[in-house]
């Protein structure tokens, strides 16, 4: 579908942006609705799900290969604080992202 991947392409490319359901419709040329009734329908998940966990996956990569403090990390994968991404990334793999980098 065109329309999924090409907001799948924005999302992979801009994981830190705050994407909105409206706005990657509107990026896209669909209602919000309809985008999100596509996307979940081809995808399996929310637009909001499959953000979150593209920017997990990123914030584990950056843990893991770099000495980045954990703030440095959630900023380049677009939360504003240490805490939300914090309770974000326990929620996503079961621990804190200091423990997951002490792993």
């Amino acid at each position: 579908d065109p329309q999924v991947s090409q907001a799948l392409s924005l999302i992979h490319r801009q994981p830190d942006h705050g994407w909105t359901v409206a706005e990657l419709g509107k990026a896209v040329g669909m209602s919000r609705s309809a985008f999100s009734n596509q996307f979940g329908d081809l995808v399996g998940m929310t637009p909001y799900q499959y953000l979150t966990s593209v920017r997990m996956r990123k914030a584990a990569q950056y843990l893991r290969a770099s000495d980045d403090s954990v703030i440095q990390v959630a900023v380049s994968v677009g939360y504003e604080s240490e805490a939300a991404f914090s309770n974000a990334f326990k929620h996503h793999f079961g621990v804190r992202p200091g423990e997951f980098r002490r792993t």
